[in-house]
């Protein structure tokens, strides 16, 4: 017997196994409850089995349910691929692609990203959202959007996992960040080993950043002095330009260009963070995407390898301190020449 299988019922089915529950999945999808319990039955009627069962008072998959649902991740790449080949006929990518990504990657990679794709495909719409790293599986996963831009953690979804096609994008160098004033502003690079009995400012602890800061400290043997504590980066930057402490900052966050701070780069074995692009399974194919992947994999070895975005470049910093250092000796010298001429003076 063949089957007809709802894409719009599987996909609900699919949510409430992603999500836990059907409030959870119906919430996610803007159903309500009643509602998606509905399309789920529907979608058991027509295959001719049993899909959800009573567990006290709540509900749960049935092993059919979780039979179709081996199947059903398979199935929706696959759809994805057929999706991107009926728009494959058009050569220009065009429609609306939505995009999402952490703060960084929306003000240093998407928007740059969408202003190059606008110029080049005009019949193309890119909408940007800023959403946590963590939340950004769950937009894919309930199609809200098309692309987002992630940093690999263990708590993402496993390589294998065929719901998201997940690739390198680039490596987010960490960079110790100093008050312009600091004897250890003007080097070229910095052992992070030498900054040991400096006061530090991290990121909160819920940050992903906060475990690398931690991680590279340790690495060089040492546990940081954490006096602050601060979400936004520039945030951060603002306490180091008050010489209230030090900090690691990646590459990628811009930093106002204002600020008496100096961005240098450690050594060997400097922290980093690896961004990673995700669009749902076999979604990379499609036009728009693949457009925009092929920008931002152009932009984002640019912006990372620039190790001077916001506070003052170092190459000021020394000119400055040699211009001090040759005015001090010039102050000398003309001080040795009017004790000379005074001892004369006395002689005489």
């Amino acid at each position: 017997m063949a089957y007809m299988i709802d894409m719009r019922r599987l996909r609900v089915l699919r949510a409430v196994a992603y999500h836990g529950t059907v409030t959870a999945a119906a919430k996610a999808l803007h159903f309500t409850p009643s509602a998606a319990s509905q399309q789920i039955r529907q979608l058991g009627r027509e295959l001719g089995v049993t899909l959800l069962e009573p567990n006290g008072r709540r509900v749960r998959l049935t092993p059919a349910a979780r039979s179709l649902l081996a199947h059903a991740d398979a199935i929706e790449a696959q759809w994805e691929r057929a999706e991107v080949d009926l728009r494959s006929a058009d050569d220009q990518p065009a429609g609306l692609l939505r995009v999402a990504g952490f703060p960084v990657a929306v003000s240093t990679l998407l928007a740059p990203m969408t202003t190059a794709l606008r110029a080049r495909y005009p019949r193309l719409t890119v909408e940007i959202r800023e959403t946590e790293p963590k939340d950004s599986f769950d937009l894919l996963f309930e199609g809200a959007v098309d692309l987002a831009i992630v940093e690999a953690t263990t708590n993402n979804p496993p390589p294998s996992d065929v719901r998201f096609d997940q690739r390198p994008l680039v490596d987010d160098t960490f960079d110790l960040v100093v008050p312009a004033t600091h004897r250890l502003a003007g080097r070229d690079t910095v052992d992070l080993a030498e900054t040991a009995d400096e006061c530090w400012i991290a990121p909160i602890p819920q940050s992903t950043c906060h475990g690398h800061v931690f991680s590279a400290c340790s690495a060089a043997g040492f546990t940081p002095n954490v006096v602050h504590r601060a979400l936004e980066w520039n945030a951060i930057a603002h306490l180091v330009a008050y010489g209230l402490g030090f900090a690691l900052v990646p590459r990628l966050a811009y930093l106002a260009p204002h600020l008496p701070i100096v961005r240098v780069p450690l050594g060997d074995g400097a922290p980093r963070r690896k961004l990673l692009t995700c669009t749902r399974g076999g979604g990379h194919q499609h036009p728009a995407a693949a457009a925009a992947l092929d920008e931002l994999h152009r932009l984002a070895p640019a912006v990372a390898a620039d190790a001077s975005p916001g506070g003052i470049d170092r190459s000021e910093v020394r000119v400055s301190k040699d211009h001090e250092h040759s005015e001090q000796s010039h102050s000398a010298t003309r001080a040795g020449h009017r004790r000379q001429q005074r001892n004369r003076a006395r002689g005489r």
